[in-house]
């Protein structure tokens, strides 16, 4: 006797709650872990306490795992209609959004958990994070450069992660989280290019759409932008020269990237992919840099 009823079984479930938290899709954790990294390893004078460290480590993990679900669940209508996002478990409807709801609280908790390690001044910049990052999704319906308030929220990152050390912010903190900020900008632009025909067709806000024809010089401009405050920062915190090369490599693939972005209005998609998961690991050439930059 057939049915037409969907199977469903725990090994699909998890996988599916695996695929909703992005946990199959690394680059996304790892590039909101990259700036909360920098920002202790400085504030430390590249000597962080290691439980810190992994207090940062599974914070961050938490966060961007619970901010992909709340992302999923404002866009579970819209995610469909996009050709890079229509398979996504809410999207597909392979998981409810009562799961997604559970999954997300979930995620919110095991972060606030883990903020009480933390002193009190980084316990409420983790609060005031929170509605940064819920009303994040909702901002590319009503705000024209959405991704800002996804830069702001990246930010928050470094705030939460220096004052975990030092209990306060000094002018290194403010320069770190622009670079940050500039980087957020520049490596999302790059990552919202390939969605501009659905953007477009469906009244959605990014940053890809609203630069237009200037949105590769919009991504120099915030990448170089990146690097003059890494350069400042250098130079405020007196880094040796591991912090120096670092710095030069990345500012050489950053290059790169506006380089190849410039060759055509419309790249394959796969090229934008690339580019995103490029800045990864130039955010931990520059976090290696950051470490010798006290040592070399």
């Amino acid at each position: 006797m057939s049915s037409t009823q969907p199977h469903y079984n725990a090994s699909s479930t998890w996988t599916e709650i695996v695929r909703l938290l992005r946990w199959n899709k690394p680059e996304g954790r790892l590039i909101l872990m990259i700036p909360a990294l920098w920002a202790v390893v400085l504030a430390s004078a590249g000597k962080p306490p290691a439980v810190l460290v992994l207090v940062i480590i599974a914070g961050t993990i938490a966060t961007s795992a619970a901010g992909c679900v709340v992302n999923d669940l404002w866009d579970h209508n819209i995610d469909p209609k996009v050709e890079r996002t229509r398979t996504r478990p809410l999207a597909a409807r392979t998981l409810t959004l009562k799961v997604g709801v559970i999954v997300a609280i979930i995620g919110f908790l095991c972060a606030f958990g883990l903020s009480l390690f933390l002193n009190p001044l980084s316990f409420w910049l983790c609060v005031a994070a929170v509605p940064v990052i819920v009303l994040y999704p909702g901002a590319k319906r009503v705000f024209p450069v959405p991704q800002l308030v996804l830069s702001i929220a990246w930010g928050f990152a470094v705030l939460i992660s220096w004052s975990a050390v030092t209990g306060s912010f000094s002018q290194g903190t403010w320069l770190l989280w622009g670079a940050t900020v500039c980087w957020t900008l520049g490596f999302d632009t790059i990552y919202a290019m390939p969605d501009r025909p659905d953007d477009k067709r469906l009244g959605v806000n990014s940053s890809a759409l609203f630069f237009g024809r200037y949105v590769v010089v919009a991504i120099a401009i915030f990448l170089a932008s990146t690097v003059a405050l890494l350069c400042a920062l250098g130079s405020l915190l007196a880094l040796h020269w591991g912090y120096w090369i670092a710095l030069a490599l990345s500012t050489l693939f950053w290059s790169r990237e506006v380089l190849i972005l410039g060759r055509s209005a419309q790249l394959p998609a796969k090229i934008y992919g690339k580019l995103f998961r490029e800045n990864v690991w130039i955010g931990f050439v520059l976090l290696a840099g950051m470490i010798l930059g006290y040592r070399l």
